[in-house]
């Protein structure tokens, strides 16, 4: 009897648990959205304003590849940002409407204190709504906050931004499973970046790959 009343109890417990626990299934975070034309006429590379591009940039075979050091200087010779390589895909600046960046991911082991995805645009001082920046081998929102993924390292990987310009709210999906949902901070125009830009403690080199990359805007 004592053993069919535990049997009861803790079933009872993993239903409630089932309840409680957010569901982590998949799906498509693309669904009624429509792809847009990405091509170098709507994305320019922002890269050490002394050095060739190629010296920081190559795209072959599909693949983008990003890479920066700690030493390098900013992406122009006013700038007081820290060193950057990145595609910045402001062929597309919003101010309505939902929208979303799609693209696989690769991050080499020791890259770390860097951004590899932002959306670019927020109320000031601030100036970008998100940032997805490596530490210790995580991707996570910003330096300290939470986690998309664990361990980043070393794997393709699917990213998926969804920007809700109108609510303000930002969704961050990885491999088509929700992740992260944030509000997000104003300001007059969004933009998609991705490759890397050098934040606090970051590593001598820095380094991001892409391939695949999306944009897209969710029918009216």
């Amino acid at each position: 009897m004592r053993l069919n009343a535990c049997s009861l109890v803790i079933g009872c417990l993993f239903h409630l648990l089932a309840i409680l626990l957010p569901c982590q299934s998949a799906h498509d975070p693309t669904k009624s959205f429509v792809s847009l034309p990405f091509n170098p006429s709507y994305y320019h590379i922002q890269s050490p304003y002394n050095l060739p591009e190629k010296k920081r940039y190559n795209f072959v075979n599909g693949v983008h590849k990003c890479w920066v050091y700690s030493t390098d200087k900013p992406h122009s010779r006013t700038s007081r940002t820290k060193p950057r390589t990145e595609i910045a895909i402001l062929g597309y600046r919003y101010n309505s409407g939902i929208w979303e960046f799609e693209a696989y991911g690769y991050v080499p082991k020791g890259t770390s204190g860097v951004s590899i995805m932002q959306v670019f645009g927020s109320k000031p001082p601030r100036a970008t709504s998100l940032m997805l920046m490596v530490y210790g081998g995580s991707l996570r929102y910003y330096s300290k906050g939470p986690v998309v993924l664990a361990d980043v390292y070393d794997k393709w990987f699917k990213l998926n931004v969804i920007d809700d310009f109108d609510s303000g709210k930002i969704r961050v999906y990885i491999n088509n499973v929700l992740k992260l949902e944030v509000v997000g901070r104003g300001g007059k125009h969004h933009a998609f970046k991705c490759g890397v830009y050098a934040q606090r403690k970051a590593s001598r080199r820095m380094e991001s790959r892409w391939k695949g990359i999306k944009i897209s805007r969710k029918r009216a």
